[in-house]
């Protein structure tokens, strides 16, 4: 599967536990909306990042993408510390600049 590089960057940090979060392939002002909430530019977008580590140290595992109209779907097998694991979920991705601007995480 040939992921944007972004979304490559986003998947590739979260392989890692205790990485840093990969705000660097955000925009600055890009949103994060995941469980309900969601988390405006770098700095909320790296507290999110380390808080869900800490709650459920899981990792996420693309299975496939699809894009349309400038929007990449990418359906990922997500393991980890939480009821149901491993559980499918849907990572839909908008991009702007070779960043992402928007993010949200849902079933």
């Amino acid at each position: 599967m040939n992921l944007p590089l972004p979304i490559t960057t986003f998947f590739e940090a979260d392989r890692n536990l205790d990485g840093d979060a990969p705000v660097s392939a955000f925009s600055t002002d890009a949103t994060v909306t995941d469980e309900g909430q969601t988390h405006v530019g770098h700095t909320a977008i790296g507290n999110w990042w380390r808080a869900a580590k800490r709650k459920y140290s899981h990792t996420a595992e693309p299975l496939n993408m699809r894009q349309n109209d400038g929007v990449t779907e990418v359906r990922a097998l997500v393991t980890g510390d939480f009821p149901g694991s491993p559980a499918p979920l849907t990572f839909v991705f908008v991009l702007a600049d070779d960043k992402i601007a928007d993010l949200k995480i849902g079933a």
